[in-house]
């Protein structure tokens, strides 16, 4: 009987650091993704979007609808993290593993901006920017 107690008890001790390390794999991702951005390198950031990402919107599509909101924000100056949500829905996506990020960030042109940048846990079991959205 201690021995299943004990079994149980370390379950419930390695859950936490399974989703902790889910986050932080979601956010490694969207760190690496979003300094593409920061670079000025948007083709680059689409080659390494979800494969739903690049479904949804070409390639050229995106460079110009990025370099039309980032590039006149100016340069980064900084971004802090400020929250992660891991959720399997999200409206209008279909069912999956996401994790929702968000960073208060600041630019030369926008001192104060939120940017949410989702990643998804992609066909391939790598997690991959899925959506980009600066407030």
């Amino acid at each position: 009987m201690r021995t299943i107690a004990a079994s149980i008890l370390l379950v419930l001790m390695f859950v936490p650091l399974v989703a902790g390390t889910r986050e932080d794999a979601a956010r490694q991702a969207a760190e690496s993704w979003v300094a593409l951005l920061d670079a000025g390198k948007y083709g680059e950031s689409w080659d390494q979007a979800a494969t739903m990402f690049r479904g949804a919107v070409k390639k050229e599509q995106w460079t110009q609808a990025a370099q039309g909101v980032r590039g006149p924000l100016g340069k980064l100056i900084s971004r802090k993290f400020k929250s992660a949500q891991y959720t399997t829905s999200l409206p209008g996506a279909p069912d999956g593993e996401y994790v929702v990020l968000q960073f208060e960030s600041s630019f030369e042109n926008k001192k104060a901006a939120v940017e949410t940048i989702t990643p998804m846990k992609d066909k391939d079991g790598g997690w991959r920017v899925s959506g980009y959205f600066i407030r």
